[in-house]
């Protein structure tokens, strides 16, 4: 029995990340954006990325005043006395940042590594219920 499973839409390629203007990466190595899905439901923003290679040692997760900054790194080296011939998956870490909008409960995130997934719940902050205020006569 043959399926035809065709992806929807275009795959996209691979994209190197860019260093902002006026700095320097410390390793020699590439780093590319990981794709990346957000979903929304009402109490709750989730994150879905994929970092192929990473484990849930090689990922950090930073938030800074209202930036969200993903980082994976990998552990894939070429093993000793061996050289690298030909290469079509371009092997290096991952880096993406988003900002986070003034709703998200920064103390509340957390996240879940699995399989070269990471995903990200992003809690919205609960809002006050609205109340009515008892007038009483003086």
């Amino acid at each position: 029995m043959q399926t035809d499973v065709k992806p929807i839409g275009p795959i996209p390629e691979k994209q190197e990340s860019t260093t902002p203007a006026g700095t320097e990466r410390t390793k020699a190595r590439k780093v590319y954006v990981p794709l990346v899905d957000i979903v929304e439901k009402d109490h709750v923003l989730t994150l879905v990325a994929d970092l192929p290679g990473v484990d849930e040692k090689g990922v950090e997760i930073a938030i800074e005043k209202n930036i969200l900054t993903i980082r994976g790194q990998i552990g894939c080296e070429i093993p000793e006395g061996f050289q690298l011939r030909y290469e079509e998956y371009g092997v290096g870490d991952y880096e993406r940042s988003f900002t986070l909008p003034n709703e998200i409960d920064r103390d509340a995130v957390q996240a879940l590594m699995k399989d070269g997934v990471l995903v990200v719940s992003l809690p919205k902050v609960k809002q006050a219920a609205t109340r009515k205020v008892p007038v009483i006569a003086g």
